[in-house]
């Protein structure tokens, strides 16, 4: 695992960030390359409640972002992960992984009751998310909406991540 330094976005990050999501994200197939524009549009809406970086010597090599969710329409203290990006020549050295451990630990030092992602199972397993049939994600495979609880209970319902995702769809 190579060493670097997670912490939260600062201002001064805005363009490294938006040049580590563009990147992780070019020739991903099930990208609309739209990820860095999402980014923006929930930092702009103040719906950009964990944004971290991680950096080796001053340069952004990856970044995560957090944003809540609603479960039927009710805000509930749950969150949606994503995205997640790490440049590519940084992939694959733990940057992900030290990204996503971080920011379950500022949620939950928030008080957050739980998280929500959209992505490949045998990555997010490893951070104790699963399919569970409480939740739905509407025209997603259930297989690849995973949740984890922080609180041990799950609510039960619809999934809507904030409207920025629609807006950059």
């Amino acid at each position: 695992m190579s060493k670097g330094l997670i912490r939260a976005e600062q201002t001064s990050d805005i363009d490294a960030i938006r040049r580590v999501v563009t990147a992780a994200f070019a020739g991903v197939v099930q990208s609309n390359q739209k990820e860095s524009l999402l980014v923006d549009q929930l930092r702009e809406h103040g719906a950009l409640i964990v944004s971290l970086v991680a950096h080796i010597k001053g340069h952004v090599v990856g970044h995560i972002a957090f944003s809540p969710v609603t479960v039927d329409g009710i805000l509930c203290d749950w969150f949606g992960l994503g995205p997640l990006a790490v440049l590519p020549v940084y992939q694959r050295r733990g940057f992900g992984s030290r990204l996503v451990d971080a920011g379950l630990r500022s949620l939950r030092a928030m008080g957050a009751k739980g998280c929500v992602v959209l992505g490949e199972p045998d990555y997010y397993g490893r951070f104790s998310f699963a399919a569970r049939d409480e939740l739905i994600l509407e025209n997603v495979p259930a297989p690849f909406f995973l949740a984890q609880s922080f609180i041990g209970e799950y609510p039960c319902g619809k999934v809507l991540y904030h409207r920025a995702f629609e807006l950059c769809a």
